[in-house]
């Protein structure tokens, strides 16, 4: 069995990709993250993140997105 590295996208280093598993929240906030294209099996790519608990910059099907500290933290990856 092949050892996969899981994390969630608000710990992910910069740069690195990996796909959706799982969304830890509640309906509304799965049914937001999903307009924005970010559902389990999709690829994303973390391309930056502020200090502080600042915004997390993503990309998700050739498209950039910024979404809050507290919504990477409840996205669960599974690192390439």
């Amino acid at each position: 069995m092949v050892n996969r590295r899981q994390t969630t996208l608000s710990l992910m280093p910069p740069g690195c990709s990996g796909v959706v598993i799982q969304i830890r929240g509640g309906g509304r906030l799965v049914m937001r993250l999903s307009a924005m294209g970010i559902r389990p099996g999709k690829r994303i790519t973390k391309l930056s993140a502020m200090i502080m608990r600042g915004p997390v910059t993503i990309e998700v099907d050739r498209m950039q997105l910024a979404i809050g500290y507290g919504m990477a933290s409840k996205i669960v990856v599974v690192l390439d």
